[in-house]
């Protein structure tokens, strides 16, 4: 929930959906569906618009206190679609 009220408060993007998805599937389910979907989803849109990547799931997805709950292959996705959509490397946490 801290995503979401993040970018709500700082933002003012009401994730709606994120948020029901965290109350029926739990934060890393979550993440997964949102990561493996055909797009990007329209959270990761709003947010890459704003440049506001630290709000993204992709990007918590890379935080190396997360590490362990995702595979090496999903943390390249979303490191790959992070880059692909403009995120600068530098903002990234080290691989």
């Amino acid at each position: 929930g801290e995503i979401y009220r993040r970018a709500k408060v700082e933002e003012g993007y009401n994730a709606s959906r994120f948020l029901r998805m965290l109350g029926e599937h739990g934060p890393v389910e979550t993440a997964r569906r949102l990561i493996h979907g055909n797009q990007p989803s329209e959270g990761f849109n709003t947010l890459a618009l704003k440049r506001r990547w630290d709000l993204t799931v992709e990007m918590h997805v890379l935080d190396p206190r997360f590490e362990t709950l995702f595979t090496d292959d999903e943390r390249e996705h979303c490191r790959d679609g992070l880059l692909t959509h403009g995120c600068d490397e530098s903002r990234l946490p080290p691989w």
